[in-house]
């Protein structure tokens, strides 16, 4: 018997011991003699334990909470090993190495390589992301410095080819992208999914242009005192970026000439620990699309300072929009 990679098996009480500290899955077994409470406890080790008949009725009742390893754990090199061993425990039949590997094959691209972006492209390519695509010609500032992986000697370099350096350090499997260089020079591909990280309000025309070509797409919004990551549009499948102009447009008639004001190149300053968060909740996004989960269609998540607390916010459709009468990746042309 072999527990799953990560399980803690702690000593309760005098008879008893618990496998797991996750609710999620974790169990307590009792009125265990002082030989099974030793042959739980070898199982710490990760290391395949010998039955007896008491063990393996104790094997019965690990395998029925989906506990015990059923595989051969396959080992997933680098950072992206922690995900693969976190998912053998999601999962209700394992297999997080295979949900890890086949991460290598998707392709997400990044637009705005401030501190937020760049922590969404280190996050991805350090949970097994094949190939990044960038997209940022500005420099990099000396307020960029720090918490997306900037450092000092980056700064007046354009921050297409100072991400792609930092990115080679943390993952140097990954791939730029067909066409893209060692600077970051983005070639024709067409991402699994876009990450869109602009300043002051989403451009519209940007929306619109990736739901017509049928791109599942990522809006992150860094604004005077907070940042707004999703929605996470998936053409046809729920809200898009028009549907919330729509309603801001309801409750403020002046929205269409507030956001026109907005809509800029200009980069905003992007405070670290809010930074750190949203690159955490957009690569948490996209993976969940590479890995074929269902999103959650419409939810934004507003994350600002004091307490850098994310706050969701879920929008619906709105009737004017149409979006969702165009047909989605899986109706269409596939995207990627």
């Amino acid at each position: 018997m072999r527990l799953r990679a990560g399980l803690h098996v702690m000593r309760r009480d005098r008879g008893e011991v618990q496998v797991g500290a996750d609710p999620r899955w974790a169990v307590r077994l009792t009125d265990l003699t002082p030989a099974e409470v030793d042959l739980l406890l070898a199982l710490r080790s990760g290391a395949d334990v010998a039955l007896a008949d008491r063990g393996r009725h104790l094997s019965t009742l690990l395998t029925g909470a989906r506990l015990v390893a059923d595989d051969d754990r396959p080992v997933v090199p680098g950072p992206a090993g922690a995900d693969a061993a976190v998912w053998s425990l999601l999962l209700a039949g394992g297999g997080g190495s295979a949900r890890v590997r086949q991460r290598a094959s998707s392709c997400v691209g990044v637009v705005g390589l401030g501190p937020t972006g760049l922590g969404t492209a280190l996050a991805l390519a350090a949970a097994g992301v094949g190939t990044l695509l960038l997209d940022d010609e500005r420099p990099v500032r000396s307020v960029d410095v720090g918490v997306g992986g900037y450092r000092w000697s980056h700064v007046g370099t354009p921050r297409e080819a100072a991400a792609a350096r930092v990115l080679r350090d943390i993952a140097p499997h990954v791939r730029l992208g067909p066409g893209q260089d060692d600077d970051g020079r983005s070639g024709g591909a067409t991402p699994d999914v876009l990450v869109v990280v602009e300043s002051g309000a989403a451009d519209p025309e940007r929306g619109q242009l990736l739901v017509g070509l049928g791109v599942p797409h990522l809006s992150v919004v860094i604004r005077e005192g907070d940042a707004v990551v999703g929605p996470l549009v998936v053409p046809g499948a729920g809200p898009c970026l028009r549907c919330l102009d729509l309603h801001r447009a309801d409750v403020d008639p002046a929205w269409p000439a507030v956001l026109g004001e907005l809509v800029g190149p200009a980069p905003a300053d992007e405070v670290g620990v809010v930074a750190a968060v949203c690159a955490g909740l957009a690569a948490a996004a996209v993976l969940g699309v590479v890995d074929g989960d269902r999103p959650t269609a419409g939810r934004t998540y507003e994350v600002g300072l004091p307490d850098a607390v994310p706050r969701a916010r879920d929008w619906p459709v709105h009737p004017l929009c149409g979006c969702t009468g165009l047909p989605g990746p899986a109706d269409g042309q596939a995207a990627g």
